[in-house]
């Protein structure tokens, strides 16, 4: 049973298709032992509550020396025995010394097809502006392994989104939630608890 922690920073709606995703048995041989977030307010947490999951809330605030943050994180993930940690929606970057204690043990969910539209300073809302800036027809979401860079790690899944004349941002950030991120990032957890992923190289095999 592959052991999930799933940090997220605001409304916890990939932490939400995660846990439909178990309870339907399009997730199997996972479960989620503890939420993390970084923001007090994040509706994740309620989310958790419900579900009967541990969480836990570890502010820049409250640990104001970066080590401490650092030291305070890692310690959480590792006392909740988590053998895979899934960043769904979070906007703390992940310190050296939590990508180290757990190598391709991290992935990640970005909002666009990595890589294009991604590294410092695409995130949230951003991207989707970005994207409809730049006038592309097609976006998407990626989901990837975690490693020392940003949105740098290899990628296990990726599904495109129609750019629709007329978007709004937040339209086109619903359809990417809705119609990418809710189906990849459960399908990725899938794939790794049931042993169908490896990585070689700097890219990843999917076992048929």
């Amino acid at each position: 049973m592959l052991r999930l922690a799933v940090m997220v920073s605001g409304g916890g709606t990939n932490l939400q298709a995660i846990l439909d995703a178990i309870d339907s048995g399009k997730i199997t041989n996972a479960k989620v032992v503890k939420v993390i977030s970084n923001s007090k307010k994040a509706y994740a947490l309620e989310r958790a509550a419900k579900a009967g999951i541990p969480a836990i809330c570890i502010t820049r605030a409250d640990h104001p020396e970066k080590e401490d943050f650092n030291q305070t994180l890692l310690r959480e993930l590792q006392e909740s025995g988590a053998d895979l940690v899934v960043l769904a929606g979070c906007l703390v970057v992940i310190p050296q010394c939590v990508v180290d204690a757990y190598p391709n043990r991290i992935i990640n969910i970005h909002p666009a097809l990595i890589p294009s539209f991604c590294g410092t300073g695409y995130y949230g809302l951003g991207v989707h502006e970005a994207v409809l800036a730049r006038g592309v027809k097609v976006t998407g979401a990626t989901v990837h392994f975690v490693d020392g860079g940003t949105d740098t790690g290899p990628i296990i899944l990726q599904k495109a989104v129609e750019v629709h004349q007329g978007d709004t941002p937040k339209e086109l950030q619903l359809r990417v939630m809705q119609e990418a991120e809710w189906v990849i990032l459960p399908k990725a957890i899938d794939l790794i608890a049931n042993g169908k992923v490896s990585v070689e190289d700097g890219h990843v095999n999917i076992a048929e």
